[in-house]
């Protein structure tokens, strides 16, 4: 081969090898979230290892012998890397847990056959035939909602994210209530971003409070911590305290999860701080819609040293997998019991929010939510209904 077709062939090995590096690293952008930046650090290495050795090896710059020596250690190692890379991301696949993305909510659609919306077993004696008011919602609340849509709503399938009966999240749902897509929201409390967005807009927020749970933080089940004080929380979350043996724990940092910014279990947990300020969260790397690259809060992952938070229900009925253990708070566990007789400190009212709507069932449909039947299936439901002596 002359001089000239080495460099012709060299030069062609470099643009393949350069095109098919660039479509693997923008895949790999577009569909890993665990370990992106080592995937794509490998692939260059990989890539310059070809064009290196392959130059190498054309010029006979090295003899055969040892560029096959140098060879298999460098691509050994790039392998060896690879794996270590990918058995961390299975690893850490096993440990999610207590997620939104975790739960089918079409399993508690108010009409589906076998659905978990509960049933009242007598006709409401509050119906709506026509006009429905168009309600949203955090996750957590949507098997309550959805089974007051089965008791007084028509019949129909309702689409989770497009119809009279949805769920968008707290954050989604707070934005239709704004923006006049929701005549109705059962959600926490909003944040103070959420209300200024009101102020903002000449809207006020009605909260009805119809309900009681527990918010909850959580753990590993082998921790050996099974009660924290609210100021030990706040100590924790304010990066104050670091070291699980502080606590009574083991010699291990404390890797404590957070929630995006406006949603519901976030902002009872900035609430929980009061004027402690939160510190920053651990971040995963996730790619956006548009596939750039954005820094956003964890999902919470069960390793022995992380600690978690979330509501009562959500994280011991809805999420059917991932093993955690609740903490006790001040030695009080989170309970019905402890709900009711409010001697958990961090159990709280939820509520029926409303914004100025037009629709003039809500009215009549809030006060069906606070009669008996109405709390019946909050208490059906698994959670603490507000009228308990009723």
């Amino acid at each position: 081969m002359t001089f000239v077709m080495k460099i012709i062939s060299t030069i062609i090995l470099a643009l393949g090898v350069a095109f098919a590096s660039l479509m693997f690293v923008i895949y790999t952008a577009l569909t890993v979230s665990v370990g992106r930046h080592i995937l794509i650090f490998l692939i260059l290495l990989v890539a310059i290892g070809i064009i290196v050795f392959w130059t190498l090896g054309i010029f006979n710059k090295i003899n055969l012998k040892k560029l096959s020596i140098f060879a298999g250690i460098y691509f050994g190692i790039c392998l060896l890397i690879f794996v270590g890379q990918q058995g961390y991301a299975y690893y850490l696949d096993s440990l999610e847990v207590v997620s939104n993305q975790d739960v089918d909510l079409n399993e508690y659609k108010p009409f589906v056959n076998g659905t978990k919306a509960v049933d009242l077993e007598e006709e409401a004696t509050f119906q709506i035939e026509d006009d429905l008011p168009v309600i949203d919602g955090a996750t957590a609340l949507y098997p309550i909602y959805s089974s007051f849509a089965r008791a007084v709503y028509p019949e129909a399938d309702y689409d989770l994210h497009n119809s009279e009966v949805m769920a968008n999240q707290t954050t989604g749902a707070y934005d239709h209530l704004l923006d006049g897509h929701a005549d109705l929201i059962f959600a926490a409390g909003p944040s103070e971003h959420q209300e200024n967005r009101f102020e903002e807009k000449g809207k006020t927020l009605v909260l009805t409070p119809i309900g009681r749970e527990a918010f909850v933080f959580f753990v590993h089940p082998d921790n050996p911590v099974n009660s924290l004080t609210v100021e030990e929380i706040q100590g924790i979350y304010s990066g104050e305290i670091t070291n699980w043996q502080e606590l009574g724990g083991n010699d291990e940092e404390i890797r404590a999860f957070q929630r995006p910014e406006d949603s519901g279990s976030q902002t009872t947990l900035q609430k929980i701080m009061g004027d402690t300020p939160l510190m920053d969260p651990p971040t995963d790397d996730v790619v956006s819609g548009m596939g750039g690259i954005i820094e956003e809060t964890s999902t919470y992952r069960n390793h022995k040293n992380a600690i978690g938070f979330s509501f009562r229900f959500f994280a011991s009925e809805m999420v059917d997998h991932g093993k955690i253990k609740f903490l006790e708070i001040d030695g009080v566990a989170p309970s019905k019991a402890s709900i009711r007789d409010d001697s958990y400190p961090f159990a709280s009212e939820f509520y029926a929010i409303s914004a100025g709507t037009e629709n003039e069932h809500v009215p009549g449909f809030i006060e069906w939510i606070l009669s008996e039947q109405g709390q019946e299936i909050i208490e059906k439901v698994g959670y603490v209904p507000v009228n308990v002596g009723d």
